[in-house]
């Protein structure tokens, strides 16, 4: 899941950052609307987390921004403020969900999470495939009756190989939802992860190369 946090205290901003990303998320962070613009109109999200009193841009208007654009991007918007006209206000602008602050971190994540299930094609909260079975709530991974323990990235790349149902998954695009974009993106890092996937999910092989298009289960 790829993400991007809108919110102009910094150090909030960041904390949310570094615990998604502990989520086996994929984590953009600008504290302004003006950046949240700008980002949105060059990647694609699955979850924005929007403040909506931001400078330069008003979240207001990078909601209404984010639902122009036609893209599947969902809008958890984030409020000082818990007043029922504000939620009903921003729910009506076209924000998918509204948390009030301050908030449990724990109910972040199963927003994000409850959030990107709902931009992407409908799939069984347990993905299975190959005698590989991922749960992304609980972050387990088991082969046959054998527990898995995988790290953040190898852990983000098997879940988008899963998703994938057979289809090829290109190096480009893995890079995409399983790194932020500070990321190189002539590095070597997908090559490298698949491999010590591969490794740490055993014998017989279930990741396969596809010469010049990517990987696949």
């Amino acid at each position: 899941m790829r993400v991007l946090v809108v919110e102009d205290e910094q150090l909030l901003a960041d904390t949310v950052a570094v615990g998604l990303r502990r989520q086996a998320m994929a984590v953009d962070v600008v504290y302004d609307g003006a950046a949240a613009t700008e980002r949105v109109d060059l990647n694609d999200y699955d979850v924005v987390v929007l403040d909506r009193d931001l400078p330069l841009v008003h979240g207001d208007d990078v909601c209404r921004h984010i639902i122009r654009l036609g893209k599947p991007t969902r809008v958890l918007m984030l409020t000082a403020s818990g007043d029922v006209s504000d939620r009903v206000e921003g729910l009506e602008i076209g924000a998918d969900d509204y948390l009030p602050k301050p908030f449990a971190f724990s109910e972040l994540i199963a927003r994000v999470r409850a959030l990107g299930r709902r931009a992407t094609a409908p799939l069984p909260p347990v993905l299975e495939r190959s005698g590989i079975r991922l749960d992304p709530n609980r972050r387990e991974v088991f082969r046959e009756d054998r527990q898995i323990h995988l790290a953040p990235k190898e852990f983000a790349v098997l879940e988008v190989l899963m998703r994938g149902e057979g289809t090829v998954v290109s190096a480009e695009q893995l890079l995409e939802k399983a790194w932020d974009e500070n990321t190189d993106p002539f590095t070597n890092v997908v090559r490298v992860t698949v491999m010590t996937l591969r490794r740490k999910l055993g014998d017989p092989p279930v990741i396969t190369t596809v010469p010049g298009a990517g990987y696949r289960i």
